[in-house]
Order: structure tokens, then sequence, then C-alpha cells
């Protein structure tokens, strides 16, 4: 039984560890398999198993109809529309899948259980619309999608023009056969919040890097704007003690030791800063608490049992709701606002850099005029900044029923999860847009120099974009400087220098 916690800063690697144990013990699904077996014996109705679904649960099912029962929930539940889910999201999903039904309390059988470790394992990643699924029973269209292919329908991503390509023919290329279903099997595939719960894990594992790369940005530009370090004296945050604000003070004063910057203007007589250089601490810091909530919601997510309906080593078969996206919406939705807030402080601190403060040259480039130096950037990242803001509204306080009204209340948490992957990648951009802002800035603070993470964050993109004299096509930079902070570059490098940060 895979009954290791996932966790998400080791997400990738707690999966491939549960999926090799899941293929060399595969006891927890036989035993809970075999409860379902002595049920259909007893001779009463069980939900889903030899019943109908949701508003048809009532209707029951005769014992010959029960495999066609099965497939049929497959082939009606898969009506997703849109845009199809990034494949790398789609592989968490079919993998949480994989451990959710490993826990061993949702009685699918042995073959289809198996059937998907063959999938794992040959690489085959279903083709996913993102559209269709209000959060209620899980997420019922985008998983009876990831799990058509299974039985030999539904498509797979390849590498053609179109990027996808019928399930039945990539299975006959890897000699993979469609699998019968059996009693209980298609419910239990398409059960389960592993939509919500994998987005919500690809955004919140890069995010733990993310944050502190927004730290670094920070400090980037509190130097170049010769900003004040007081504001992050531990004796102000101690006795506003949240943990956030105190982790986020501390990385930014081990960001700016030996600073030749700070040491040139101790004594300027400046009294106070603007709130995004003097409220970092504070501002970072409610970001990182929310996003660790987020973070814990999804962790109990990541090891739970979201199937319906649910089997007990006692013999006993229980409906119930556990498949409800309320959990993850509410969180995913305080995500949103949260990393938003990350872009949002940025973009104000690249618009203070660029006003010509303190020996600064206006627009960070000395022949303006001719040039429009860095004013264009800010615009970017001010669209993006707006952008979230609509993005932002909670997906969460909204419900609309489905099923005849036996789904009367749904969480609308796939919409939360999908909109925070369009949040991360804008502030991803943003945080870019400072990144090689504060990075320009900083030329005209030579020969002094900064602090030793602020110097190694410098180095580094200036070892890969040139000091910009004259106006030039700013993109490719901005698409670089977006990168070294999506891959982690940015807090791995500074980090190998001066040591982990928080």
């Amino acid at each position: 039984m895979a009954d290791a916690m996932i966790r998400i800063k080791s997400l990738y690697a707690d999966l491939a560890a549960s999926m090799e144990a899941l293929r060399a013990d595969q006891g927890a699904v036989d035993r809970s398999r075999e409860k379902v077996t002595n049920a259909l014996s007893d001779g009463n109705a069980h939900y889903g198993i030899n019943t109908g679904f949701g508003i048809l649960a009532s209707e029951r099912i005769e014992e010959e109809l029960l495999y066609e029962l099965q497939q049929n929930i497959l082939l009606s539940h898969a009506c997703g529309v849109g845009d199809p889910v990034p494949p790398e999201i789609t592989r968490l999903m079919l993998q949480l899948k994989i451990h959710a039904l490993g826990l061993g309390q949702s009685g699918i059988s042995l073959s289809t259980f198996n059937q998907l470790l063959a999938f794992d394992k040959s690489g085959l990643t279903p083709w996913v619309p993102s559209r269709g699924s209000v959060g209620a029973s899980g997420d019922l269209a985008p998983l009876a999608h990831l799990c058509l292919p299974l039985i030999g329908r539904g498509e797979v991503w390849n590498e053609t023009e179109s990027g996808k390509m019928p399930a039945e023919d990539a299975m006959k290329l890897l000699g993979i056969n469609p699998v019968q279903l059996k009693e209980k099997d298609g419910l239990a595939l398409i059960n389960g919040t592993q939509l919500m719960t994998a987005y919500g894990a690809y955004v919140l594992e890069r995010a733990l890097v993310l944050q502190k790369e927004a730290d670094i940005l920070a400090a980037m530009s509190l130097e170049a704007l010769q900003g004040s370090a007081a504001p992050f004296d531990p004796r102000i945050h101690n006795i506003r003690p949240h943990p956030g604000q105190i982790t986020v003070a501390g990385n930014i004063r081990k960001l700016l030791e030996k600073s030749e910057i700070m040491d040139s203007h101790r004594d300027c007589g400046r009294v106070q800063d603007p709130y995004c250089l003097r409220c970092v601490p504070q501002v970072h810091g409610a970001s990182r608490d929310a996003l660790a909530f987020a973070m814990n919601t999804i962790e109990t997510e990541l090891n739970s049992v979201t199937d319906n309906p649910l089997v007990f080593d006692n013999g006993d078969i229980i409906s119930g709701g556990n498949f409800h996206g309320q959990p993850l919406a509410l969180a995913m939705d305080f995500a949103d606002i949260a990393l938003a807030e990350l872009a949002s402080i940025s973009e104000r601190r690249t618009y203070l850099l660029l006003e010509g403060h303190d020996g600064l040259p206006k627009l960070l480039m000395k022949d303006t005029g001719v040039n429009s130096g860095f004013m264009m950037p800010q615009y970017t990242a001010a669209a993006l900044v707006s952008e979230n803001k609509v993005l932002c509204h909670p997906a969460s306080v909204d419900s609309i029923p489905t099923s005849l009204g036996q789904e009367d209340h749904v969480s609308m948490g796939s919409i939360s999860a999908l909109k925070l992957l369009s949040v991360l990648r804008n502030v991803e951009r943003v945080l870019a847009v400072e990144f090689l802002t504060a990075a320009q800035a900083l030329d005209f603070r030579a020969p002094l120099n900064p602090g030793r993470g602020v110097l190694i964050a410098h180095e580094l993109l200036r070892s890969q974009i040139e000091h910009a004299q004259k106006d030039y096509e700013v993109r490719n930079d901005l698409d670089l400087c977006a990168t070294i902070l999506r891959q982690g570059e940015l807090a791995s490098g500074v980090e190998a220098e001066i040591g982990s940060l928080t």
C-alpha cells in the first residue's frame, strides 16, 4: 500500500516512489476489491455498483448490464470542452488518481488498476479538455477524459502537428490492449478531485521557489533605489510575529549583508521609504502565510481518498461527499490572491525604479527622448497586474445546481484551479519585468557593490543579458528573465553562494 505522505516540496519524487510501491504491492487494492465482490452477492442495492448514478441512484441495474454501466459512465461523462489541460498537469492527474485508488478504499478491480499503472509506466498521457467540471462529484468530465483511453477510447498527447492522436492507435503501438471495466470501476475512475489537486500542487510547488525569488527581487530594487534597511530590523517583526513577515525580513537582511551601497547612504537623513520597499515583509509575508495555508490543504488532499462510495475494512460500502471540492476551491482562491499581491507590489517597485530617484536616470536610460528606456515593460507589468484583479474574483462563492438538483451545491473548484495557473504565469512575468529593471538600475550604482545575495542575482542576469544603452526589442530579454525565474535558477544561484533562504 502506498501510504507514504506526498508533500508539495518533494511532489514528483514522492509520486514516483508511490508508483513504484504500488507496482510492487497491490494488496490494499486487492482487499478492497474483495469487499465489492462480496457486496454484489448480498442482494442489496449499492450505489454505483448495481445502481444508476446521480439522480438515477434509485434505478437498479441487472447483473448482465453491470459492465456496460461502468463503460457508459465514462462515455457519457466525457463531454469536456476547451483548451487541453497542459500535459505536465495531466501526468499529475493520472498519478494522483493511481495514488488515491492505491490507498485501498475504492474497490477498483486489479485489471483496471494495472491498466492505469501501464499508462503511467509507458508515458501515455491522455488529452483532457480543461472545461466542464463544477467541482461537485469531484472532476467528473475531466476524469472521464483522463480514463477513456484505458478502454481504447478518447485521445492521447503525441508529437504530431495536432498534438494528439486516437488512444487506440497509440496503445497498439505500445502493445497495450483496452481493458474491460468491471463493477464500480468507472465510478471509481471519475469520482475524485484529481484535476483540482493536480493544478493546485503544480502551482504551489512552483510558488515555493517563486516566493523566495520575490524576496530577492525586492532586495535588488531596494539596493538600486538606495532604500533603508531599517524596516527589516528583527525587533519590528518580533512584536508583530506573523511567521511569513518574520521570514521575509530575515531573508532581506541576509541578502543585504556586506552591502557597500547600504553603507554609502547610511546617514543620508531619509526618514522612510514608500510602502513597496518599507512594507515588503508585511506584504510578501502575508502572501507566504496564505500560500502556506493553501499548501497544507493541497497536501491533505494529495493523501486523501475522494472516491464515492467508499469501501471499508469491515465490508461496509458507504456513500458520502469526499469528492466535493470546497476545501480546494477556497484554498486556491486564497492562493490566487496571495500570488497576485506579489506581482502587485513588484509592479510598484518597478514604477519607482523608473522615476529617476537618487541619481538614477529617468526611465533608466541616459539618452531619453530619442530612447523610451524601460517605460514599456512597466506597461506590461501593469496590464498583467490588472488582469490578475479580474482572475482573483473567487470562484468558490459561486454555485449552480446540476444532476437535476441532486448536486445542488457545487464548489466551482475547477474554475479556481484553472485561473490559479493563469495568475501564476502572470506573476512570473511581472517579476521578470522587475528583475530586468532592477538589474538595469543597479548598473548605475557601480562601482559600489550591493549585498552579497543581490550581487549574485545581478551577476546571474548580467551573464546572460547586457546592460541596455539604447532602445531595443526587449521582449526576448523578458522571456529569458521569466525562464530564469520559472526554472528556479535565481533562487538556486543565490542560495548556492549565501546559504538557504527560508
